[in-house]
C-alpha cells in the first residue's frame, strides 16, 4: 500500500493528503466557486456528520468504532434511502438517530429525486449537521442538494480517480486489466466522481482477483483513510 501525498488530480492546486496530524495543511486553492468547508471542530466540540448509506453500511461502522475515542467529529445522525438496510442497524447499535429515507413514490417520477432529496435535507437541517458523509450511498445526487452543502459533503470511491468513476468501480478495474487500483476521498461537485481529490490510498491487483474479492480488500483500504481524511477536514487542515 502507499499513501498518495503528493497526488495531483485534474484540479490544478487540489493535493492529496497525508493521513497523520504531524502532516502540513492542504490548501485546495482553485477549486472553483461555491465550496464553504465545515468550522474548525476539537474533541470538545466536534463537528457534526451525518452518514449516508444504501447498504450494509460496513464503512459507517468503522467510523463509529473510530469515533470511540474521542474525535474533533462525530456522528450525530445516520440517514438511508430505504427503511430496511443493515446500515441503519449499526447507527442505532451506536445510540445515533438512524432512519429511513425512502423515495416518495407518490410524486412524478421525474421530480421524485428532487423531491427526496428535499426530504433529506430537512432531517439534515433539524439535526443541525454539519458536513455530509457519503458512505456507499448508491444515489447520485443533484445540483440542488451539492450546491446547498458544497465543501461539506465528502464522499469515498473505490478507485483512483478519475479513473473508473461510477458505479461498477471493481468491475471496470478488473476488465481495464490494471495492476493497481484503491480509493479516493474527494468532495462532491455537481458531476459523478469529479469533485477535488483529497487523498488516495492503492492496493496491487492480484491474478486470482474477482469483483468481491477485490471490493473486501480495497474495503480495508477505505475503512482507514475515510476517517483520517475527516480528522484532517475537521480540524481545519485542509483549507481553500
Amino acid at each position: 500500500m502507499r499513501q498518495y501525498s503528493s497526488h495531483k488530480s485534474q484540479y490544478s492546486g487540489c493535493w492529496g493528503t497525508r493521513p497523520n496530524s504531524q502532516a502540513p495543511a492542504t490548501r485546495l486553492g482553485t477549486m472553483g466557486e461555491g465550496y464553504v468547508l465545515p468550522r474548525t471542530g476539537t474533541t470538545n466540540d466536534p463537528v457534526r456528520l451525518a452518514v449516508l448509506v444504501s447498504g450494509g453500511g460496513s464503512g459507517l461502522a468503522s467510523l463509529l468504532r473510530y469515533q470511540l475515542t474521542p474525535r474533533c467529529h462525530r456522528t450525530t445522525l445516520v440517514i438511508a434511502d430505504k427503511t430496511d438496510v443493515g446500515g441503519l442497524q449499526h447507527g442505532r447499535d451506536a445510540g445515533v438517530t438512524s432512519i429511513g429515507v425512502p423515495l416518495p413514490m407518490e410524486v412524478e417520477k421525474d421530480e421524485r429525486r428532487v423531491a427526496h432529496e428535499r426530504l433529506v435535507n430537512a432531517e439534515l437541517e433539524a439535526a443541525d449537521v454539519e458536513l455530509v458523509v457519503l458512505c456507499g450511498y448508491m444515489r447520485i445526487l443533484t445540483p440542488w442538494f451539492v450546491k446547498r452543502w458544497k465543501g461539506r459533503l465528502i464522499n469515498i470511491h473505490p478507485s483512483l480517480l478519475p479513473n473508473f468513476p461510477g458505479a461498477h468501480a471493481h468491475r471496470d478495474a478488473l476488465a481495464a486489466g490494471v495492476s493497481v487500483t484503491g480509493c479516493t476521498v474527494h468532495l462532491v461537485d455537481e458531476g459523478v466522481d469529479s469533485g477535488p481529490i483529497l487523498a488516495q490510498r492503492e492496493i496491487e491487483v492480484l491474478a486470482g482477483d474477482n469483483e468481491e474479492a477485490l471490493q473486501e480488500r480495497v474495503k480495508v483500504l477505505e475503512h482507514t483513510l475515510y476517517p483520517e481524511v475527516l480528522d484532517r477536514l475537521c480540524s481545519g487542515q485542509i483549507s481553500l
